[in-house]
Formats: structure tokens, C-alpha cells, sequence
């Protein structure tokens, strides 16, 4: 293959990915449409930790790790120096995962949020019209759901449904296991 062949293919592949935009005698390459991630500061803060302790003090330790696993000789069969290799390349994605999460962060301001209706950032309370029972949610952005803590997306088929409703209001939600009714019974910050 030719040089200027192969700068093509490159080329192909890079405008694939990015689109180029000229701003006078400059060249700003904008990912195309990545998707913005909603956080709350609770979330945002999670994540930073997180990060931190992954660069300073997780790279440190399989460092040390993959070092005293290469003093012991032949790496060929030595399952520590494979394990701590693999531990870095999980280590290393999810810092990759997480830059990239925070670089496409959108924070919600919990304390500016509307109380007159469900936004993300709210705590409701609704109640389950079929079994009558209270149930409680955070209104989170996807990247932060976890439905065991009480957060769901302002994506999901209820968080969806929820968005912009009223206390008093009640909603039908569409989900796979059939449609549920709620109504809204209090929006509170979720501090």
C-alpha cells in the first residue's frame, strides 16, 4: 500500500468520526453528537472522586503489583504478573469511561430545581394506585440510575412519565410489564 494510500484510509476514518469545522485559520474537530450526561452535584462529585482515587491511587498500587510480579522472573507463566495486567486494563477503561462522563457532564442544580413540577433533581413521592403503596424516587440523570437507591432515569418509562408532572397529578406509565398508574402526592429537593 502506497503512503498516500493509507493517509487516505486514515483520513476516511477520522472524518468518520469527527466533523471538521473551520473557524478562520483554525480547525476545531467536534465529536459528532455525543450524548450529554445529566448529573446531579452528588453524582458529579461520586464520579470526581472516583477518578481521583483511580490516577493517584489505584495506577499506584497495580504498578507496584505488575513491578513485584516482573522481579519474579519468567512472565511467560506468572498468573500475578497477568492478573495485575489485567486489573490495569480494567483500571485504565473505566478511567477512560469516567473522563468521558464528566467531560459530557451537564450538572443540575439541585437547589435552583422547580418544586412546582418534576425535573431532574427532584425527590417524589407518588403513590402505586393499583397496590396503594407510597413509593419514593430520585429523579437522576441515566448515568447516575440505581434503581436499589431509590434513583431512576429521567429516562425510564416512569422517570419519563414523571417529568413535568404536579402534586395531584396522577399517570399511567407504559412499561414492559404492563401499565402501572401513580399519583403524585410531594416534589421536595432531594438534599
Amino acid at each position: 500500500m502506497t503512503l498516500f494510500l493509507k493517509m487516505g484510509i486514515i483520513r476516511t476514518l477520522i472524518e468518520t468520526f469527527c466533523s471538521t469545522v473551520l473557524f478562520g485559520r483554525k480547525k476545531v474537530f467536534a465529536m459528532s453528537n455525543e450524548k450529554k450526561n445529566i448529573l446531579t452535584y452528588e453524582g458529579l462529585r461520586k464520579y470526581e472522586t472516583e477518578l481521583h482515587e483511580l490516577k493517584v491511587v489505584k495506577r499506584q498500587e497495580v504498578a507496584q503489583k505488575i513491578k513485584e510480579a516482573r522481579e519474579q522472573g519468567d512472565l511467560s507463566e506468572n498468573a500475578e504478573y497477568d492478573a495485575a495486567k489485567d486489573e490495569q486494563r480494567d483500571i485504565e477503561a473505566r478511567i477512560e469511561e469516567l473522563e468521558k462522563i464528566l467531560k459530557n457532564a451537564e450538572v443540575v442544580i439541585e437547589d435552583e430545581v422547580d418544586l412546582d413540577k418534576i425535573n431532574i433533581g427532584c425527590k417524589v413521592t407518588i403513590l402505586d394506585l393499583e397496590y396503594s403503596e407510597e413509593l419514593e424516587y430520585k429523579i437522576v440523570g441515566s448515568t447516575e440510575a440505581d434503581s436499589l437507591k431509590g434513583k431512576i432515569s429521567n429516562e425510564s418509562p416512569v422517570g419519563k412519565a414523571l417529568i413535568g408532572c404536579k402534586v395531584g397529578d396522577t399517570v399511567d406509565v407504559e412499561t414492559p410489564a404492563g401499565i402501572f398508574s401513580y399519583k403524585v402526592l410531594e416534589i421536595q429537593r432531594s438534599n
